[in-house]
């Protein structure tokens, strides 16, 4: 219950600026609730205005109340929304994503699980893990590899294990269905058979109907494989995210007295982004809520049909309409249709957009609307018309959206007013260096893998040019080359072509200079002996020094190079890594200051690398060079 009278008057604020749908959803605590909200309709206030009702008007306590959401950035929004009126108690509610309550639940019950050392598996030991699999498959594997890229099969793995276990699928069900369709559906399939044989009685399949045969056999070795990789997860005792909720399924399904523990502690649930829950992790939710059989159970949920995005990671729009149908007697439906977020032509539009999907819950119950309305009152005014733009090609559209916010900023708009939306990073990828190409400023919201970064991996071709200079001098040189063409040396590409013009010539003369770095070291050695004889000219009273003491940019770039190696001859590599690394984040600085991002942003990135990532690179330099991050 809220303590203190200073909570209850927080709440009060809150609860009176819901509107008359969000209101009812609120004071309906008891039974089953299921509310369609829109987009920009203020789900994430209901949700908290619940849990604040809740904890008013029952004796309960905070953590009998389970909230159940999809990403970790929901459980950070709805923590936010109830500590400003619910205080410390915030952090007693149980909000989650459901792998990180699987996850909980699992740490709860290690005794159970015959260990006690079980942790979740992190991205780095899934890709080692997935590689000894690729190790251990026998030579005539489908999937052995000897030349090219041995573990070219990672991700493929990843994906179809991870389906596996998403779906529940079972193995020798799998196997069956794949023999099914090489057996029976590819000979039927247009395309995939010569049409005059067939007319004889004979199958014979065409050029693409064998590639799709063998394209099956290998599916069904990574089928085939997927027990030894659990078997490699349990020697390590690691589990993956599709293992938590799968085991704590097995657990509740097989272990009633503690399903029953947790149906007793956890008296209202209430799930957020209902429409984006696979069938896995909605067993979940019916395991809890399955004490209740004879009565309906404190569920509450909010969703919208429309806006199912995550089919494609197992999301199952029929767990809606399932428990629509389910509790269609006894459950409460609200639809929340004024918007706040949005201008009535966008929503007009959208609306002639998505009325064309026929797997919408308004086409099953009639009774429903999902109209919505702008109902922000400052943005009512406005008369925005959404703009629809064909372009030839990506390369022309990603041109017209960097020039136009370009003229943007130019017209006195604040960049951080202006954003821009893709379906997936790849296309933004592709967009950030036409924006950078503009020197437009851009902020991207997603998670960044350092080692993925493109100046890392500079970084590490310099290491891996380290190691191999090291093992064998001059053998280097293919990288060498390319380092060259880093921007941060600020060398020109005319000069290096001029170096390597002047390389091959001396090699044909069968001179001294016959690598690059052969000259650069005598260009470095010339430096010294010029700087030498200025300094004795300087003694003896000269003030004019016999050479142009304006040292060329791209001849001055080649020289700090020199002196790196020198160092790395004197020193050795264990000291001067280290220190190359460090310079190289200070370059990394510089780089990205000038691509306009935020200091603070270029702080933490230089922190992640130094604190996070330097050890990994240290091991990689000790390791094989072939060894992939």
């Amino acid at each position: 219950m809220l303590k203190s009278n200073i909570q209850q008057e927080k709440f009060k604020q809150i609860y009176n600026s819901l509107n008359e749908q969000q209101r009812q959803a609120v004071d309906t605590i008891e039974g089953v609730v299921m509310v369609l909200a829109g987009p920009g309709t203020g789900k994430t206030q209901i949700l908290s205005a619940r849990i604040g009702k809740i904890l008013l008007e029952t004796d309960i306590f905070p953590s009998n109340i389970l909230c159940l959401t999809y990403t970790e950035a929901g459980v950070v929004a709805m923590r936010k929304r109830l500590i400003s009126f619910i205080g410390s108690d915030a952090y007693k509610v149980h909000i989650h994503t459901f792998h990180s309550f699987c996850h909980w639940v699992i740490q709860e019950n290690l005794n159970l699980f015959n260990t006690r050392e079980l942790e979740a598996l992190s991205d780095l030991e899934r890709i080692q893990f997935l590689k000894q699999l690729i190790d251990g498959f026998e030579k005539n594997n489908p999937l052995k590899r000897y030349k090219g890229e041995v573990y070219y099969d990672v991700a493929n793995l990843a994906q179809l294990f991870s389906a596996i276990k998403r779906e529940g699928w079972q193995i020798a069900w799998l196997l069956e269905k794949i023999e099914e369709y090489i057996n029976t559906i590819i000979p039927e399939t247009d395309g995939l058979y010569n049409k005059r044989e067939k007319a004889k009685g004979n199958v014979i399949l065409t050029q693409k109907g064998k590639d799709e045969v063998d394209r099956m056999q290998k599916l069904k070795a990574a089928i085939s494989n997927f027990e030894t990789y659990q078997q490699i997860l349990k020697e390590n005792n690691r589990y993956d995210f599709d293992d938590m909720i799968n085991w704590v399924i097995q657990l509740f399904e097989t272990n009633n007295d503690v399903l029953l523990r947790y149906q007793e502690q956890f008296q209202y649930i209430l799930v957020d982004e209902y429409q984006d829950t696979s069938g896995s992790q909605n067993k979940i939710i019916e395991l809890l809520i399955s004490f209740w059989q004879n009565e309906n159970p404190n569920l509450f949920v909010v969703g919208d049909d429309d806006q199912s995005i995550y089919r494609f990671q197992g999301a199952n729009l029929q767990n809606m309409m399932h428990l629509a149908n389910r509790f269609k007697n006894d459950m409460l439906q609200v639809v929340l249709t004024q918007n706040y977020r949005s201008v009535s032509p966008i929503l007009q539009a959208a609306q002639t957009l998505i009325e064309n999907n026929e797997q919408r819950l308004v086409n099953q119950h009639i009774d429903l609307t999902k109209t919505l309305i702008a109902a922000n009152l400052s943005l009512q005014s406005l008369n925005i018309l959404p703009v629809i733009r064909v372009y030839e090609n990506e390369f022309s559209e990603n041109v017209h959206i960097a020039t136009s916010i370009k003229k943007l900023i130019q017209q006195g708009v604040e960049p951080g007013r202006i954003a821009i939306i893709y379906r997936e990073h790849k296309t933004g990828d592709e967009l950030l260096k036409f924006l950078q190409q503009e020197q437009v400023p851009y902020y991207v919201k997603r998670s960044i893998n350092l080692l993925d970064d493109l100046f890392i991996q500079n970084i590490l071709t310099i290491i891996r040019y380290i190691v191999a200079e090291l093992d064998t001098p001059y053998s280097g040189e293919s990288l060498l080359f390319e380092i060259l063409h880093y921007n941060f040396l600020s060398i020109t590409p005319s000069y290096i072509a001029k170096i390597c013009n002047i390389v091959a010539d001396n090699k044909t003369k069968k001179n001294n200079i016959p690598t690059i770095r052969a000259y650069i070291l005598q260009l470095a050695q010339t430096q010294a002996s010029n700087i030498s004889q200025a300094n004795d000219l300087f003694s003896q009273g000269n003030s004019t020094p016999s050479f142009d003491a304006a040292q060329d940019d791209n001849e001055q770039s080649l020289i700090n190079i020199h002196n790196v190696l020198e160092k790395l001859q004197n020193a050795g590599a264990t000291e001067v890594i280290p220190e190359l690394i460090e310079g190289s984040l200070m370059l990394a600085s510089h780089v990205l200051l000038v691509t306009g991002v935020p200091m603070r942003r270029v702080v933490r990135r230089i922190t992640e690398a130094r604190e996070q990532r330097y050890g990994l690179l240290r091991g990689y330099f000790r390791s094989n060079e072939d060894d992939d991050l």
